[in-house]
């Protein structure tokens, strides 16, 4: 297994969030995954269970791991297939700052938060006796950069990945449907149907938004997309080919921004007073709860000079998408219709 901690060491926890994902040092996608299993007398995969992740790492055990913690957006997909997990670590919840109440974060999707143990919902937080109580038979997570567990802390990554089997799923160099897939592959070796109505329906939806986005881009040559991502100090323009989700979006023919990176090769940090370094005729902005979103960029007033800001053609980015057929192909309706809508403003 490559760990890759000598490489990233010099990435800092602000610019991974800054790039909004971009960092795309993740091993190459291996089209492996679980083998057959025997079935029980509910008709689901009983054991015994194989499964080879994207770290080219083969996890066997006897059985079928029910006892299943993962990084919350991993959850949610494995969710929206049908596999439930007993806990999960990342931003689950959030406190609204001005109800003041506590509701699940855009990562959860679909999952009901209130029946779910949480380890931990932010960077750095993972309570390992919490973890252990749940007798824990898999743990899954994202994987950022090379053999590391997305949001399982550095200081205990090693001691928490011997304490139940770990497996991780590409989530930066790859492609949003290369990612879906995977994660459907995970999913059915863990019992799920993926000939079920509602998989079949979702990955129907997923292949025509993909076309429509496609048919948008191609009509709609000169537009012209930035992936942004702010914080108070600085203004962050990502490579579109360095994360799964614009990466597939190129890959269907979007024209983005191509930013002067910086020797990490993934996004270029601008200071505000720099912000209109590029122009932009639609700007997706980084919509995790760690970036400051576009309402609250009032005090910004370069940000209110920019053509897509006066343009109304500012929209959410899933900076790290749910990769499950569902969630992505409303992500990609999303686009297609912000492209096939926009103004040249540019």
């Amino acid at each position: 297994m490559t760990t890759g901690n000598d490489r990233a060491s010099h990435l800092t926890r602000r610019g991974l969030l800054a790039a909004g994902g971009a960092l795309g040092l993740g091993a190459a996608l291996v089209a492996c995954g679980g083998g057959k299993e025997d079935k029980g007398a509910d008709g689901k995969a009983s054991g015994p269970w194989k499964f080879t992740d994207d770290r080219e790492k083969t996890v066997e055990t006897k059985t079928v791991p029910k006892n299943i913690v993962a990084f919350v957006g991993t959850a949610a997909a494995l969710h929206d297939y049908g596999v439930e997990v007993k806990g999960v670590f990342g931003p689950t919840t959030v406190k609204d700052p001005k109800t003041k109440q506590v509701k699940p974060d855009v990562q959860a999707g679909d999952l009901d938060v209130d029946k779910l143990t949480v380890i931990g919902n932010a960077y750095n937080e993972f309570d390992i006796e919490k973890y252990l109580t749940l007798e824990p038979e898999l743990l899954v997570s994202a994987m950022w950069l090379p053999g590391k567990l997305w949001y399982v802390p550095d200081a205990s990554h090693d001691k928490i990945s011997k304490l139940a089997p770990t497996v991780a799923l590409e989530a930066s160099k790859t492609t949003m449907a290369k990612a879906v897939r995977r994660h459907a592959e995970l999913a059915e070796s863990l019992g799920a149907d993926l000939r079920s109505k509602k998989v079949t329906d979702a990955k129907a939806r997923f292949e025509k938004a993909s076309a429509r986005l496609r048919a948008a881009a191609k009509s709609r040559p000169e537009i012209r997309v930035l992936v942004g991502s702010a914080s108070a100090e600085l203004f962050y323009v990502s490579l579109a080919s360095t994360s799964a989700d614009t990466a597939y979006y190129e890959e269907l023919g979007v024209k983005f921004v191509k930013p002067k990176v910086d020797q990490a090769g993934f996004f270029e940090s601008l200071s505000w007073e720099n912000v209109d370094t590029y122009r932009a005729d639609v700007i997706i902005m980084d919509n995790r709860t760690s970036a400051i979103q576009p309402a609250d960029l009032t005090s910004k007033p370069t940000w209110a000079r920019l053509a897509a800001v006066k343009a109304g053609q500012v929209y959410p980015r899933v900076t790290e998408p749910i990769f499950s057929y569902d969630k992505c192909a409303t992500i990609l309706d999303d686009l297609a219709a912000a492209i096939e809508n926009a103004k040249k403003v540019a």
